[in-house]
């Protein structure tokens, strides 16, 4: 299947996809089905790229289910990742909102489900619904904010805190309300979003369970307190 273009895999979204798109409760009935009309989803493939740089943006992405990671150009230099993109996130509007080319690639970690609304019916929101501008606004003022905040982390070189800040932001309640408290994660995947080895982040798991702010589980990770793991230092004492 990754043969085909993920373009030409695209599907119409099914009632239970439609439901985990949280701007569409924002809409009046009008706008909404408008916007269902236009909504495709698609099927990615682990190491399947859904954006490259250098591309036009033609769509506004959404995560129905899956991981993705979004990551720097590594053909010259050092591969970057910038974030991981868990279920309920979209991303890509500011690159949308200038017409612009991709400055990033989005690459799907496991099998992932993904939705696109086409840039025109994107712009049309935009253009005529308050609620849709004050989502797009929150969207763009929370991801400013989480990558000062990666900068940050970047400057940290120990790993447990590195664990603790990236495992956070995949826990953003605004930028990905599909989340909730548990993730589907392994620590594999988690290693790529954070550059550790499996067996570096499975220390670090154990010592922020050890600080009583996650629990480990079968197939993922929840978090028990997730104020108390952005704010986790090298130093923290075990609960």
């Amino acid at each position: 299947m990754a043969d085909i273009p993920l373009r030409q895999r695209a599907r119409k979204p099914t009632p239970a996809e439609l439901d985990a798109i949280p701007w569409l409760k924002l809409l009046d009935g009008a706008q909404r089905s408008r916007a269902i009309v236009t909504l495709e989803v698609g099927d990615a493939e682990p190491g399947e790229r859904l954006c490259r740089i250098g591309r036009p943006a033609t769509f506004w992405f959404g995560v129905i289910d899956g991981l993705l990671k979004m990551n720097n150009d590594d053909s010259t230099g050092q591969a970057v990742t910038f974030t991981g993109i868990p279920p309920g996130g979209w991303f890509g509007e500011g690159t949308l909102l200038k017409r612009e080319v991709y400055r990033y690639n989005i690459q799907a970690l496991r099998p992932s489900v993904v939705a696109g609304l086409p840039i025109d019916s994107f712009h049309a929101l935009l253009d005529g619904s308050i609620a849709f501008n004050r989502f797009v606004l929150d969207q763009l003022n929370e991801r400013l904010g989480q990558f000062i905040g990666a900068r940050e982390t970047d400057r940290i070189h120990d790993p447990d805190v590195r664990v603790a800040r990236n495992l956070a932001a995949l826990f953003h309640p605004t930028l990905y309300p599909g989340v909730g408290n548990w993730l589907r994660i392994t620590q594999q995947e988690l290693g790529y979003l954070v550059g550790l080895s499996r067996q570096r982040v499975n220390q670090a798991l154990h010592r922020l369970g050890d600080a009583g702010l996650i629990r480990i589980e079968y197939g993922g990770l929840r978090v028990l307190d997730l104020q108390g793991l952005r704010r986790f230092q090298a130093d923290a004492p075990a609960a």
